[in-house]
């Protein structure tokens, strides 16, 4: 994966952690967490998880990893969709999971 340079508060290291905690929820529930559930995953701070969520929506904008507009919501983390689409992805006959 290739990283975009950018001026951030967070190293690398921690930046990877948020992004891996992020596709591991989506795994694990078939939706994006809210920064609120990453502070918890991480065991940071409320604000440290919403700003630490912007740094690496940032770092990865070729993958598609982005937030909807004008909020901290995670809309898309490739290759996940947070928002329904027609692109369904299915593990062991359960759906619940979209695609891109």
């Amino acid at each position: 994966m290739h990283f975009v340079e950018y001026s951030s508060m967070s190293d690398l290291a921690t930046v990877q952690s948020a992004y891996t905690a992020i596709l591991q929820h989506f795994v694990a529930t078939g939706r994006a967490p809210h920064y609120v559930e990453l502070a918890s995953t991480l065991d940071i701070g409320v604000n440290a998880a919403r700003d630490l969520l912007r740094e690496t929506a940032r770092a990865f904008p070729v993958g598609g990893s982005w937030l909807s507009h004008d909020t901290d919501n995670i809309e898309s983390w490739a290759p996940f969709s947070n928002i329904p689409t027609h692109y369904l992805i299915s593990v062991d006959g359960a759906q619940k999971w979209y695609g891109q």
